[in-house]
């Protein structure tokens, strides 16, 4: 599953990163890493960006981008938002 495929509300961990090197290294900077959690908060109307909760930080980051992003375990849980 990848990560563009979740709805807001739920969460799952990250298996890994399948992009080029430069991506996967941004990602990487951002917080993106194997076996870390991630929630979605929400997603941006017309198939915009998706803003993503890792820990305490919140990163939007393009769908494009969250379709590099492989995860495992995804679960609904509710959000403090």
């Amino acid at each position: 599953m990848q990560l563009n495929a979740l709805k807001p509300g739920e969460s799952a961990l990250i298996e890994g990163i399948q992009a080029e090197q430069a991506l996967v290294q941004r990602l990487h900077a951002l917080g993106f890493r194997p076996g870390k959690q991630v929630q979605v908060v929400r997603q941006a109307a017309f198939n915009g960006p998706l803003h993503i909760r890792i820990g305490s930080t919140d990163v939007v980051i393009r769908l494009q981008d969250a379709q590099a992003i492989h995860l495992a375990n995804p679960s609904s849980e509710s959000l403090s938002v």
